[in-house]
């Protein structure tokens, strides 16, 4: 069996999809639509920079879905690879659930593209900057992660956002309680924390004035039927029903990406090869979680000749 999956924040780099576009018809519309549909060119912003522009939270959030729907729009159009042929499931990492949903049809690319820059909008605008944080600890499971948030929050917020792998969680929450778990990592048998570059605490509680803005923003733009069944972030588990997994997709803004349990959950529902487009990202956290699987990334052209000749 095989999942193909799709990355999150953190995975944008300037000239993402550049090759892609100059070598397929099939990318370039892709990210025509986006543009259109935003009434922005995000594509010039992913292809030329400048890099503060596509790492702001709007902008990075549709642009990485961007890449990797036009990445499967070539497989299936120029290499004739059908997703709902080829994978027996979905799942992407934060915002890659919402380009995970774009590929099995629940939402039309347009509407991603919209849902995603309201996502980010609303999670930058949800807490002021500077009052909020994230990290990620190294050489962390989940354990010890708790017991650090817990000793760090001093009546602040300091909460698991997402649990990658066994050797990675990040935390999020008030910046001076984050900045007391970087401290204390040691003392919990954590080898560093690391302070991440991002603008605001996202996948906390914090975050419950953005989850809001989705609530209201999904009401609007439901998902609809799925081609295939998807394994979401706040349950780690199978889901079909697109109105459960619209009031999931709510829960996601403010709970726990539980990537490692998600993984777990699809290899014990038979998933042997695990299938990233768009990034190199996923790929190495599915090593760690599940070393005894096989794993894919497809980014260039040459990944997916190479992948459509594996699959025929």
């Amino acid at each position: 069996m095989r999942a193909f999956i799709f990355p999150g924040q953190g995975s944008q780099k300037i000239g993402m999809g550049a090759d892609l576009a100059e070598a397929s018809a099939h990318a370039r519309e892709v990210f025509e639509e986006v543009d259109d549909a935003l009434a922005q060119k995000l594509s010039a912003i992913m292809r030329e920079g400048p890099e503060d522009q596509l790492t702001l939270t709007a902008n990075a959030q549709p642009a990485i879905m961007a890449n990797s729907i036009a990445t499967l729009r070539v497989l299936e159009r120029e290499f004739g690879v059908s997703l709902a042929e080829t994978a027996d499931c979905v799942a992407g990492h934060s915002l890659g659930e919402y380009t995970a949903l774009c590929a099995v049809n629940a939402f039309t690319l347009g509407d991603t593209a919209r849902l995603l820059r309201l996502r980010g909008q609303a999670m930058q605008e949800a807490v002021p900057v500077g009052i909020g944080a994230m990290a990620a600890l190294l050489g962390a499971d989940i354990d010890k992660a708790s017991a650090l948030a817990e000793a760090a929050a001093e009546g602040e917020v300091c909460e698991i956002a997402n649990d990658n792998d066994p050797t990675q969680v990040v935390i999020s929450g008030h910046a001076e309680a984050i900045e007391r778990a970087i401290a204390l990592a040691k003392d919990h048998g954590i080898k560093r924390g690391i302070k991440l570059p991002v603008s605001a605490p996202f996948h906390c509680s914090l975050m419950q004035p953005a989850a809001e803005r989705m609530a209201e923003a999904l009401e609007r733009t439901p998902p609809q039927g799925f081609a295939l069944p998807l394994y979401a972030n706040v349950n780690a588990a199978r889901v079909n029903d697109p109105s459960e997994e619209r009031e999931l997709l709510v829960r996601q803004v403010t709970g726990r990406v539980r990537w490692r349990e998600s993984v777990l959950a699809m290899r014990q529902g038979g998933v042997e090869h695990f299938v990233e487009l768009g990034g190199k990202v996923l790929g190495p956290m599915v090593g760690r979680i599940a070393p005894d699987s096989q794993t894919t990334s497809l980014v260039t052209m040459a990944d997916l000749e190479a992948f459509a000749k594996e699959c025929s």
